[in-house]
């Protein structure tokens, strides 16, 4: 869609849903450093919840972040904090309370935010004004999300989001070019997720979700 221009993205919006050919659409996680449960997005995302759209979130740096690294390219490690990011901006502005029917897929696993999971469960202790936002807690938002495998199908990556989210929240992905479909594949082999999880990693869900 072409954010960040809103009437632009509901005509586009409104023209291809419901298509042939049209699974879903895709949105980044952040347009002008403003991440996806900006108050300014909330006429598209009440839109594509109440049509029930699969929304495919992937990464990019945000515009504050890019380039903090000498040599080291902005996808290493601000793509998947940005990932984390616009989990936390949908939960905590009470866009995921506000819009339950959209069908969130996020890139690589989720990004950063199963090693963050214990500061996103303590933010609204921290800031009780959180409570109103996101009251069925955060956990249960962050379960009815869905994830890739991307460059994430090993088990430090997808065995920790397998800790916060039953296997029918994951799709396969691989990111091609920068991986293959043989190499994630045998990657999650690798993990023994088990005969039943790769099935449905593998296709179940994704054959459930579109």
């Amino acid at each position: 869609l072409p954010m960040p221009h809103i009437d632009a993205s509901l005509e586009e919006l409104e023209r291809l849903h419901g298509k042939p050919g049209v699974s879903g659409f895709l949105l980044i996680t952040n347009y002008q450093n403003k991440w996806l449960g900006d108050p300014q997005f909330a006429p598209l995302l009440d839109e594509l919840n109440r049509r029930r759209a699969v929304v495919f979130v992937h990464p990019n740096a945000a515009d504050c972040c890019r380039g903090l690294l000498s040599g080291v390219s902005d996808a290493i490690i601000e793509f998947e904090t940005d990932t984390a990011r616009t989990l936390a901006s949908l939960v905590f502005s009470g866009t995921a309370e506000r819009c339950p029917a959209i069908r969130f897929v996020f890139s690589h696993a989720g990004g950063t935010m199963p090693a963050l999971i214990e500061r996103f469960t303590t933010a609204p202790k921290m800031n009780p004004a959180l409570l109103q936002l996101a009251p069925k807690g955060v956990l249960s938002y962050l379960r009815s999300f869905h994830y890739d495998t991307a460059q994430a199908a090993n088990p430090t990556a997808l065995g920790a989001l397998l800790q916060l989210v039953p296997s029918s929240q994951v799709l396969f992905g691989t990111d091609f070019p920068y991986r293959g479909t043989t190499e994630q594949i045998q990657q999650l082999r690798d993990m023994k997720v088990g005969p039943a999880a790769m099935r449905a990693i593998l296709g179940e869900n994704a054959q459930k979700l579109l």
